[in-house]
């Protein structure tokens, strides 16, 4: 009887904390309070810049294209929320926009807009244009709520009877899932799949976000080309947590109509 009054509980809690996002118009778990989110997401920020090279903007035309681009696509985000009537929804984020020295194709953004580049995607990005088609997909993660998603869904996978628990601030079992991955079994279940739809939607609003922001979206097809083919075995779709190059090339495809629609190029 005690478990299973711990488990309606947990249940009623979670259909409590889904709620449907702005952005992508889908209901969406969300166990932690964003504010929260975000102020863990500082502290990780300032450890990540304090422990790796950062590249100064003030004598590195990369680094400046990469705050340039950044500023673009954030004030294209906020214009967009704000036009359907949700820009409360952007407070907390204070925008910052860092290329760092490292070979690692990649980049990323925190809750709250803390935004990383590396060194090694600009090769494969080539273009200012193919640059604003990763930032505005990676800022659509921060956005559009994923990381949160992602975290409350691990809370649940990690065991129901303690989310309860898990929702204090500065609680290590949260802190620990912000930054690791969770059992096998969950992951193919229920949140590798649910990350490639995150992933198809980062993909769509990120083409909607860079074009909104003056930069063509059609550059997100040779720019996924050309991601695909750095070469390296890959997984299984369904063991993977981003969709397949084919099937993400396809689906940009299907969404370049619509992002085009918020394309003006604007004067370099």
């Amino acid at each position: 009887m005690k478990k299973i009054t711990i488990l309606s509980l947990v249940l009623s809690l979670c259909w409590i904390a889904c709620s449907r996002n702005a952005v992508t118009g889908r209901n969406q778990l969300s166990l932690i309070p964003e504010a929260q989110l975000q102020q863990m997401a500082v502290g990780e920020y300032q450890s990540f810049l304090s422990t790796n090279k950062v590249v100064s903007s003030s004598n590195n035309k990369d680094a400046e294209m990469v705050k340039r681009v950044g500023s673009r696509i954030a004030s294209a985000i906020t214009s967009y929320y704000t036009k359907k009537g949700n820009a409360e929804l952007m407070n907390g984020y204070r925008w910052e926009f860092n290329l760092v020295d490292n070979k690692e194709v990649n980049a990323w953004c925190m809750p709250g807009g803390k935004v990383v580049v590396y060194t090694g995607l600009l090769p494969i990005a080539q273009n200012e244009a193919a640059l604003a088609i990763v930032l505005g997909h990676e800022i659509t993660h921060a956005v559009a709520g994923h990381g949160n998603e992602r975290m409350s869904q691990g809370m649940v996978a990690q065991g129901l009877g303690a989310v309860g628990d898990m929702l204090t601030s500065n609680n290590p079992k949260v802190n620990s899932i912000f930054n690791n991955t969770f059992g096998l079994g969950a992951q193919v279940g229920v949140l590798l799949p649910n990350s490639r739809k995150q992933e198809y939607e980062a993909d769509r609003f990120g083409l909607i976000f860079a074009a909104m922001a003056g930069y063509n979206p059609r550059e997100a097809i040779p720019f996924w080309t050309r991601m695909s083919q750095g070469g390296g075995q890959k997984p299984p779709e369904f063991l993977a947590t981003h969709p397949s190059d084919e099937n993400r090339i396809a689906r940009l495809q299907g969404y370049m109509n619509e992002a085009l629609k918020y394309y003006q190029p604007v004067k370099r």
